[in-house]
């Protein structure tokens, strides 16, 4: 970076994109403009990623963090039921990074940005004598009707979640041990997170979710967050929840316990939702455009504040789940 300067770090920046028409002023003034989508909220997000307390350079290459920038904002969009549209990059850099790291990096975030269509519409580059930092600002658009909160859930009401929990933690816990490298496919849920956008915008389109929230911070956290804002309790089936054959062939070996992981660990990025038993129809509907995304029932909304967890060995209550500065 210092061989290199800031100026030219934002035309190497530039040089990646493409406008779509609805952005007014793109990089290169004091601040972007953007024409806005007719009828519909507009969502915005923000999330950090730092050297050393999200991702470790020794293990996860350069375009996996550019990658996971972006990937844990537009999970934040999707689990408010909202179409990404567009995002801010703001770099902190070591002077000391190479210049083929930083060319990496933005080929991860921008590979993923096409992907979505999301626009890269501006940003900011500074100097940090470390960690490495990277911030992002992500904009989606939602109808009014159609989106999603915490708040919500009523007794009564199923708990849901997509996909299956506990790889990324199980993920990180082999890297930083040296087990495998970031190129195993047992890495790739925690290096390179797949947002779930479309079930997110589907769970709000056909109001099938009455809560949602994405768990990037594990499944007992995500409970607690729903329940608090609901106003309810929550029961949860230990046997219902999803974890991933590898990881009970790892616990069959003497690996870390897979409910434990699940609850406790962070960085799967589904989603966690409620549904009304009467709007069984429209989740059917969202579990069929989906195709082969699981989406598993694993406990049901309370009457009372408590938060549980039913196992072979009797109901207890749901461990903390992961919470900074603590």
């Amino acid at each position: 970076m210092a061989d290199c300067g800031e100026h030219a770090l934002i035309a190497r920046i530039k040089e990646r994109l493409s406008m779509p028409s609805w952005v007014v002023l793109g990089p290169g003034d004091d601040a972007a403009a953007i024409e806005p989508v007719r009828g519909a909220l507009e969502v915005l997000t923000t999330d950090s990623q730092v050297e050393g307390v999200h991702f470790d350079r020794r293990f996860v290459p350069p375009d996996a963090i550019g990658h996971r920038a972006l990937a844990v904002n537009l999970s934040d969009l999707a689990a408010m039921g909202a179409r990404p549209r567009a995002a801010l990059l703001s770099l902190a850099l070591p002077a000391s990074l190479e210049l083929t790291a930083f060319d990496q990096m933005l080929d991860g975030f921008v590979s993923l940005a096409t992907r979505y269509s999301v626009a890269l519409i501006g940003g900011n580059i500074t100097s940090t004598p470390g960690p490495l930092v990277i911030n992002v600002t992500a904009t989606g658009t939602v109808h009014r009707r159609k989106i999603l909160t915490r708040a919500g859930a009523r007794a009564g009401d199923e708990v849901f979640v997509t996909g299956t929990l506990g790889d990324a933690a199980a993920g990180l816990l082999r890297l930083q041990a040296g087990q495998i490298t970031a190129d195993d496919v047992d890495a790739a849920r925690f290096v390179r997170p797949d947002p779930r956008v479309r079930a997110g915008m589907l769970l709000g389109r056909n109001r099938a979710a009455s809560s949602c929230m994405d768990l990037s911070d594990g499944l007992a956290d995500g409970v607690r967050q729903i329940a608090e804002a609901s106003g309810v309790g929550i029961r949860l089936d230990a046997s219902a929840i999803p974890v991933g054959q590898a990881l009970r062939d790892d616990h069959a070996r003497n690996g870390p316990d897979p409910l434990d992981l699940a609850l406790r660990g962070g960085d799967d990025f589904e989603l966690l939702f409620t549904c009304r038993p009467n709007q069984a129809g429209r989740l059917r509907s969202v579990r069929r455009h989906l195709g082969d995304l699981p989406i598993t029932r694993i406990g049901v909304v309370t009457r009372g504040r408590e938060l549980l967890v039913q196992d072979g060995q009797g109901v207890r209550e749901i461990p903390a789940g992961y919470e900074h500065f603590r």
